[in-house]
């Protein structure tokens, strides 16, 4: 298989995940149409006030976080590869009354359905192993920013993919060292689905991305680690506060999430 045969498997994946995914408590879609914000603690003071800002939301599932920073002002564009989960999208941004302009594309592709300029390129959570290269990757934020515009990014750190499910033991490399097949049922978001479904998926380092945002004319601002997720999305985790998950027997002792910014030079 090559990287297009992948890619297909994967978007059929998040196809056939999205219907559980738009019912399932993870994302209390209820809440969240009558106002509730997706958003969470470690990216909004990243984003501070984005009122009139021009944001491009990289692979974006449903929308969730696309229409949040629509309701707080900003002018949105997302692209995410799943066409089931931009068509919930679209549906989702009228039920809630926000604009948001919604694109079905492999991010790699991109190029042949937008062509402007953006304040901010933010990515959320789950996004970058879904991609082989990095390199790209990253070229293409820099040439969707402005001059002086950013790079936002909340993410889960690439410690945690090197782990089986539970964290009990080291089952993969932290580098990239090709792509990573499972066969898995359920779903982050509801764990009892009963759906079988096989994903592709590529481990990155720091240094792979920060290399990547340098070589691509960016500057790294800021980058910071946590030692908890705001999402109960793994097995093994635990609730010590609101939003906040760590692992069971690790406690605050390891990075579940990192946040980057950079600015384009």
């Amino acid at each position: 298989m090559d990287n297009s045969d992948f890619f297909d498997l994967n978007k059929n994946t998040w196809n056939s995940l999205v219907p559980a995914h738009l019912a399932s408590e993870f994302y209390d879609n209820t809440n969240f149409i009558l106002g509730k914000s997706s958003l969470k603690h470690i990216e909004l003071p990243l984003l501070g006030d984005v009122k009139g800002k021009k944001i491009l939301h990289f692979q974006c599932h449903f929308g969730q976080d696309s229409i949040s920073l629509a309701r707080m002002g900003a002018e949105v564009t997302a692209v995410d590869l799943s066409d089931k989960a931009i068509d919930a999208a679209r549906d989702l941004a009228q039920e809630c009354k926000v604009t948001c302009n919604f694109i079905c594309s492999n991010i790699y592709d991109l190029k042949q359905y937008l062509n402007e300029q953006f304040d901010i390129v933010f990515i959320s959570y789950g996004a970058i192993i879904w991609l082989p290269d990095l390199s790209n990757w990253a070229e293409l934020i820099s040439y969707y920013l402005k001059p002086s515009g950013k790079l936002i990014m909340v993410e889960f750190h690439p410690i945690v993919f090197m782990f089986d499910d539970g964290f009990k033991k080291i089952k993969y490399s932290y580098f990239n060292d090709g792509p990573v097949i499972e066969t898995y049922t359920g779903s982050y978001a509801d764990k009892d689905l009963d759906i079988e479904n096989k994903d592709v998926t590529w481990n990155h380092s720091i240094s792979e991305i920060v290399s990547a945002l340098i070589d691509s004319g960016l500057s790294i601002a800021s980058f910071q680690e946590y030692d908890h997720s705001p999402y109960n999305c793994f097995e093994g985790l635990v609730k010590q506060e609101e939003d906040k998950y760590f692992i069971e027997y690790l406690g605050n002792k390891f990075p579940l999430c990192f946040s980057l910014v950079a600015n384009k030079i």
